[in-house]
């Protein structure tokens, strides 16, 4: 989520926080009810024709044969683990670039996780693999990378996945478009199915999505498809096909449930809530915040309830521009209030700045198999500004968790308590309020430090519901001093919950 432009134009902002994009035809709090109702095979819809370019290797799946992998074995990053990166060729027009790094430890054994980052438009190659999570980061001055020993393939295979289209390398030959979250999740699933025949040692493992930022609206959407989808092939099973064996959604520092969010932003900049000083408690800004968070929580209702372009677009406009635009009148870095935004950037980060000038060296676009000519920007404006005007930035996405709670989902929402974009108070409200199996066990929850296996600090606090001796099926959790892109500032200690989560160990060591 990228956040900060946000003040001077709507059009402007990077903040990852629409909802749902659906089309008229699956115009639903639900967007599982579009794919439950939709067989597999025919979910996925693309021209006959397909595109040959740039890789060592090209995979067509049987039941897929308008989606295409082209493979290539990059040299760069972390060489001490095998690696793909390429591109699933949609027809002939559109094509989604993806790097693939197996787990450093036991990979055969290890689970499979889908990393994505949000915006819309921002790089998950960008942002979570270079800047947060994968096996290396930038480099000063962006002219190399250095190995990550904090990276998520400690523990998982990691796909980092450019979705939509127009996200980082991810491109599109005649201008078409993904404005949809419904067409967003049925691409990531066709991806999958062709990933995992490519390469079915990686299917037979737990899998876990991962999404950070507007991935609090990719992430249910993508797990509402893959659920039902394999509640389809349960009942009607296809030779070609494979159940995806999601076990759990991981949800960092996204918005999810709007109206919840909203309301938290005051409580948090000027209530106490931010563990740092932030805005003065009885300035302009907090006044202002107080002063329109009625109309702005009246004007989400009003989208919850009619899930209308004309009642939404409005929420949308006004409660970002009366509400998030504060969040900087300061000066500090709203992503991490910590700091200020450093000078000259477009994204508060310099380091940002180097990821852009790394990925687009003519050396490691051709080791990556991307053509000399393609531009890569870590959030894509107009990819961003197309998935606003739809209207749909206020919908409630968290309506699409209990089903798949309920029937074993396990779902981990975390929060880095510096960051004021999706600030951890309104996170964890809304897991308090949504209701499901285990909503009075996790309400009545306490909530425990935990600390880190490696160096025994104290990382942050949990709240978890689910079966004794795990790290719980609906757990929240908040992580000391880390902004809104948390693995990046505190890596050992994302590290460590990631490993305890898709390990399913308790957060409590024994003595």
């Amino acid at each position: 989520m990228k956040f900060n432009i946000l003040i001077m134009t709507v059009f402007k902002l990077v903040l990852a926080a629409a909802l749902v994009t659906a089309s008229p035809a699956t115009y639903d709090a639900n967007i599982g009810s579009y794919f439950r109702h939709t067989p597999p095979e025919q979910a996925v819809l693309a021209s006959p024709s397909l595109e040959s370019g740039v890789g060592s290797e090209a995979f067509v799946h049987p039941s897929f044969t308008n989606y295409a992998l082209r493979l290539t074995t990059p040299d760069i990053c972390d060489t001490s683990v095998n690696q793909w990166s390429g591109f699933l060729d949609i027809s002939q027009t559109r094509h989604l670039f993806f790097w693939f790094f197996e787990a450093r430890r036991g990979p055969k054994n290890a689970p499979l996780m889908l990393w994505l980052n949000g915006g819309p438009g921002c790089s998950s190659i960008g942002s979570g693999l270079l800047f947060e999570n994968g096996p290396c980061s930038i480099a000063y001055g962006g002219n190399s990378t250095i190995v990550n020993q904090h990276s998520w393939n400690e523990v998982a295979n990691i796909i980092y996945l450019e979705q939509p289209i127009g996200t980082g390398f991810s491109y599109s030959d005649d201008g078409s478009e993904v404005t949809t979250l419904a067409d967003v999740a049925v691409d990531v699933y066709a991806f999958l199915q062709v990933f995992l025949k490519r390469f079915p040692q990686y299917s037979s493992t737990d899998f876990h999505i991962a999404a950070e930022s507007w991935g609090g609206h990719y992430g249910p959407a993508i797990s509402s498809c893959i659920w039902h989808q394999n509640k389809a092939l349960a009942t009607s099973p296809m030779s070609d096909l494979v159940k995806i064996n999601l076990a759990s959604l991981i949800l960092a520092n996204g918005l999810t449930e709007p109206k919840s969010q909203f309301e938290s932003i005051p409580d948090y900049a000027c209530d106490g809530g931010a563990p740092y000083p932030f805005l003065e408690r009885n300035g302009f800004s907090c006044r202002t915040l107080k002063a329109v968070r009625p109309g702005c929580l009246r004007m989400i209702q009003a989208c919850y309830d009619t899930k209308s372009k004309p009642v939404c677009t409005p929420a949308t406009f006004n409660c970002w521009f009366s509400m998030m635009g504060s969040l900087g009148s300061n000066g500090a870095n709203p992503y991490d209030i910590r700091r200020k935004c450093e000078p000259g950037t477009a994204l508060c980060y310099e380091e940002l700045e180097w990821v852009d000038h790394y990925m687009n060296n003519a050396t490691i676009k051709k080791s990556l198999g991307v053509e000399p000519d393609q531009k890569f920007q870590t959030c894509n404006m107009d990819v961003n500004q197309k998935f606003y005007i739809q209207g749909q930035a206020m919908l409630n996405s968290a309506v699409l968790l209990p089903e798949m709670i309920n029937e074993g989902l396990r779902l981990l929402v975390y929060a880095g308590n510096t960051d004021s974009v999706c600030n951890y108070m309104g996170v964890e409200r809304w897991m308090i309020r949504l209701v499901h199996d285990l909503h009075n066990e996790f309400v009545k929850a306490p909530s425990l430090v935990w600390r880190t296996k490696a160096s025994n600090y104290s990382a942050g606090r949990f709240r978890r519901a689910g079966p004794d001796g795990g790290a719980g099926n609906v757990t929240f959790v908040e992580i000391f001093d880390a902004g809104h892109m948390a693995p990046h500032d505190q890596p050992e200690a994302t590290l460590d919950m990631v490993t305890r989560w898709v390990q399913n160990t308790p957060w409590l060591d024994s003595n």
